[in-house]
């Protein structure tokens, strides 16, 4: 019995991961993960091969990769120990195009959305148009009034309507 439930179990944990696994938010969040690197590595080309080197040579031909300031140096035992502050401002210039890039879209993405919600509200029905909607109403109201009502009588009574079974009793 302990075979089965463990068995049972596993199958459980499986349907769940299943469940888990075909969820649609699931498989937009990969799609999203493997365009975010794909992404990444854009920005990353774009700023280690054009923003930087052109950065670079703005002021003077200097390559940020290349700046560091060195701890200890290289020794036959030893490798330098350096603080790569370079690199870290290039990391910076990363994030800062990635956030750019990111406000960018959300800004687009939010303009449209105010566009769909702004659409133009259609114009109010002119007062000939209301007055006849009105009188169409009131018409199919007085056509649901039970047979009983007598709409030709003009003081709009009801109609007494005898039952033919108390006549003949």
């Amino acid at each position: 019995m302990d075979k089965k439930n463990k068995k049972d179990k596993k199958r459980q944990f499986i349907a769940e991961f299943k469940t888990f696994i075909s969820r649609g938010n699931v498989i937009d969040m990969a799609v999203g993960i493997i365009v975010g690197n794909a992404f990444t590595a854009i920005v990353n080309s774009l700023v280690n091969q054009v923003v930087m080197p052109f950065i670079g040579w703005l002021i003077g031909g200097i390559n940020f990769s290349d700046f560091k300031f060195v701890l200890e140096k290289e020794t036959e035992t030893t490798p330098e120990v350096a603080v790569l502050y370079g690199s870290f401002f290039q990391q910076i210039i990363n994030f800062l195009i990635i956030s750019f890039v990111v406000f960018c879209a959300v800004k687009m993405i939010n303009t449209l959305h105010k566009k769909k919600e702004e659409a133009p509200k259609p114009a109010a029905p002119a007062a000939d148009i209301v007055l006849l909607t009105e009188i169409r109403d009131l018409l199919k109201q007085r056509e649901q009034i039970p047979a009983e009502v007598n709409p030709k009588e003009e003081s709009g009574s009801v109609k007494e309507v005898s039952d033919s079974r108390d006549e003949t009793a």
